[in-house]
């Protein structure tokens, strides 16, 4: 005898797999690559230095 499906376990499995693909879809579409992210955070570091830099000491 074959052993009983759990029809939630298969429902919720294609859901998960539903979900993930559109967010995959989201971060191709959204999302910033990671030399991007880097780029970034790079120049925010530099600006925050500048601007450290221009701050009057008391």
């Amino acid at each position: 005898m074959s052993m009983p499906t759990n029809l939630n376990k298969i429902r919720k499995e294609r859901e998960r797999a539903a979900r993930r693909t559109r967010a995959d879809q989201n971060s191709v579409q959204f999302g910033q690559s990671k030399t991007q992210k880097e780029t970034l955070k790079a120049r925010v570091e530099r600006i925050a230095l500048t601007l450290e830099g221009h701050k009057r000491g008391t």
